[in-house]
């Protein structure tokens, strides 16, 4: 037994090799995903390299501040206060507020210098302090401190023997790539540790450490005997403490 259609089924399958009406919503429907894939994968990809940049700065911008500041003694040189120290690192802690730069990273500053101290003999190459601010890092959460080597949290607070700090004759940073202090001066050494927060979640991209170094020389002719604290007596950022 055959079944009849409708007259205007019969129609409209013979209307159907000829149908275009539709042809714009189907490449619509089929194009789609694709472009969108490709579009949000382009757009992370952009927002990683903004991000990269904006930390390279960060860490530029704060080498360059720390080797400039100090106050001036009246005797020629200047002399680095923890109130200095505070202002650059809060500096970079706005300059970063775009990207959360101290809620999701860690940011080490050191004074490298190769000076005799009043206690030295001979010139000495050590990290006389640190300074860190950013909530990453410390116990379980490894890979945001620092990488080249750390002082302690007294270092450099007065001018004796007992808070010298760390010799390092080898300098800091990567292998083949060491940064050394001059003879009777200071290098500014920062170290930026940053995990990228991706556009999207894990869809086109898993969370991923950005890391970055940067080093200026000590513009002036620095106090290198300590970092001075007069009253009223700021709060030191010690690299003991991880607060945003």
């Amino acid at each position: 037994m055959k079944l009849a259609l409708p007259r205007v089924f019969k129609q409209a399958l013979r209307k159907l090799p000829r149908a275009t009406g539709g042809t714009a919503m189907l490449e619509m429907a089929l194009g789609m995903p694709l472009v969108l894939t490709l579009g949000g994968y382009g757009a992370e990809l952009s927002n990683y390299a903004i991000v990269n940049q904006r930390v390279n700065q960060a860490a530029l911008q704060l080498a360059d501040n720390g080797s400039r500041v100090g106050a001036n003694n009246g005797l020629a040189t200047f002399q680095l206060r923890e109130l200095d120290l505070n202002d650059v690192l809060q500096g970079t802690r706005l300059a970063g507020k775009g990207i959360k730069l101290t809620t999701n990273g860690r940011i080490t500053i050191s004074s490298l210098e190769y000076v005799q101290q009043s206690y030295d003999s001979v010139p000495v190459q050590r990290i006389h302090w640190q300074r860190c601010i950013g909530a990453r890092g410390g116990s379980g959460d490894a890979g945001y401190d620092s990488s080249y080597g750390t002082a302690p949290t007294s270092a450099g607070s007065t001018a004796t023997q007992a808070n010298a700090g760390t010799a390092t004759p080898n300098g800091m940073g990567d292998a083949g790539a060491m940064v050394n202090a001059p003879s009777g001066a200071g290098v500014i050494f920062v170290e930026v540790n940053y995990q990228y927060q991706p556009l999207f979640g894990t869809l086109f991209m898993t969370a991923r450490k950005i890391h970055y170094i940067a080093s200026f020389i000590v513009r002036d002719k620095r106090d290198f005997a300590q970092i001075y604290n007069p009253s009223p007596a700021a709060t030191a950022a010690t690299c003991d403490l991880h607060a945003a």
